[in-house]
């Protein structure tokens, strides 16, 4: 294992990590407004997919969004002035936490209907197939979200047409505070994979490299006219559902050790020591990233609200033209 393959991906993924725990301080002290749903603990699976693919491909997920605004290439100053609520935020702040969009860099949200944007996604996976361009569109959800009409409409248009899509669940085991025990009767979810015609795969999420691997080989697929896939990664997120869940139905002791077994970061850390790189090493890139940390929290702090004037102005498509 290389290195310099590994390095810039923990610090991608201890970004991540520190962006959502400050984010976690800034909304018990107010500044953060709505929910926040953080994604610490699954940082692996947002920074080992763009390893894998093209920044002409395409992503969309649900309201746990921040990781993927990061990695697609939103600035931590944009994601953290957007969790404030302030014009300089990646949506003018008038999406928050739960509805990032930066289509310059391909990402299309920050979706907070479970399992509506499923239906989404295959539509951009329906214009690329339409251009007869070689763009990929990465989608993902919950578990919970493969219970929901959208899921299949989207799931079923995506294996007739054979769009170019991946469709990637990441099963963090319970749906907001119902274990998956509760609420599915089948263990593997790309079992419904078979619906649909299309190829499916399953595994750990913890291991940035392994998620760049197996993401890759179904972007291939999808690329090269294969059709689309449907992925099931499981994970495991260290925080409640939202920064309102307590987490009363897991016990201390199960989110401990899930931490001990599983954290990617802990993981990576690790393989880079193992692999040769001192502790001053990574010590200096923590340092880095915890500078580009702060500075976002103070930009975010130090910009001007959301403003009445740009909500009017992207509600509605201007006559006579669009936005860029």
């Amino acid at each position: 294992m290389a290195t310099d393959e590994l390095l810039p991906l923990y610090r991608q993924m201890f970004l991540i990590r520190r962006i959502e725990e400050e984010s976690a301080r800034a909304y018990v002290q107010g500044k953060i407004g709505g929910f926040l749903h953080l994604y610490i603990g699954q940082e692996a699976i947002a920074v080992g997919t763009e390893a894998a693919i093209m920044k002409r491909d395409n992503v969309i997920t649900t309201y746990r969004d921040h990781g993927f605004a990061l990695t697609r290439g939103t600035s931590a100053r944009a994601v953290m002035a957007e969790l404030f609520g302030k014009d300089t935020g990646c949506s003018r702040g008038l999406g928050g936490s739960m509805h990032m969009f930066d289509a310059e860099n391909r990402f299309y949200g920050g979706h907070g209907i479970v399992g509506g944007h499923v239906a989404v996604g295959a539509g951009i996976a329906f214009r690329a197939k339409y251009l007869k361009s070689d763009d990929v569109t990465l989608c993902f959800f919950g578990e919970g979200a493969t219970n929901i009409g959208g899921f299949h409409e989207g799931m079923s248009l995506a294996g007739l047409w054979k769009l170019p899509a991946v469709f990637i669940c990441e099963n963090n085991l319970y749906s907001m505070g119902t274990p998956l025990v509760r609420s599915m009767p089948a263990k593997d979810l790309t079992d419904k994979a078979a619906g649909y015609s299309m190829a499916r795969d399953r595994f750990e999420g913890h291991d940035v490299l392994e998620v760049k691997a197996r993401i890759g080989e179904a972007v291939e697929r999808a690329r090269s006219g294969g059709g689309p896939t449907l992925i099931e990664i499981l994970t495991y997120r260290f925080r409640g559902h939202s920064m309102s869940d307590p987490g009363k139905y897991r016990t201390s002791a199960e989110v401990e050790e899930q931490k001990r077994l599983h954290d990617p970061l802990r993981i990576a850390r690790e393989r880079l020591l193992e692999g040769g790189l001192d502790e001053a090493a990574i010590a200096q890139l923590e340092a880095e990233v915890e500078e580009e940390v702060q500075d976002a929290v103070r930009f975010a702090d130090e910009s001007p609200p959301a403003t009445e004037q740009s909500m009017h102005e992207f509600v509605l498509a201007p006559e006579g033209g669009s936005h860029a």
